[in-house]
């Protein structure tokens, strides 16, 4: 799993002009899920996101209980090696992104987050204010990489 995570002051998305999560102060989260993605993926990405310390004194969203904005997106996959067109398919399909999606927001929930969600395959305006900024990548398969090496 993948995400792209941001600092904001405040955040929304919109689905055909309706506003369907909001946050003010808080982390929006992009998430992108690949073919080989698991759950336990889901659950320590949220673990990770959760803890770590990126707030206004080097506190974390657990500490401020601050509000989380997740957002599926699959274009976090997308391959440009190629050509001009960008290739989608490490990104994995609805039948399995979604729900891992869904768990990653369920495990956060767990942790005692306030989340606030995009529509999943929705055509999403999302707006926000990238506080700092700070924005950082964070991707399972990497941490993988790093802990076997």
């Amino acid at each position: 799993m993948r995400v792209v995570l941001q600092r904001v002051t405040r955040a929304s998305v919109r689905v055909s002009g309706e506003v369907v999560g909001a946050i003010g102060p808080g982390l929006c989260i992009l998430v992108g899920v690949t073919h080989t993605d698991t759950e336990a993926d889901a659950d320590r990405l949220a673990d990770k996101v959760w803890g770590l310390r990126i707030l206004e004194g080097e506190r974390s969203a657990s500490d401020e209980n601050a509000p989380l904005l997740v957002i599926s997106q699959f274009t976090l996959y997308a391959d440009v090696h190629k050509g001009r067109r960008p290739s989608w398919s490490a990104a994995a399909p609805r039948p399995v992104s979604e729900p891992l999606v869904q768990a990653f927001i369920a495990a956060l929930r767990r942790r005692g987050a306030h989340v606030e969600e995009g529509r999943f395959g929705a055509d999403m305006s999302v707006e926000l204010v990238n506080d700092g900024p700070m924005t950082l990548t964070l991707d399972t398969a990497m941490w993988e990489a790093t802990a076997k090496s």
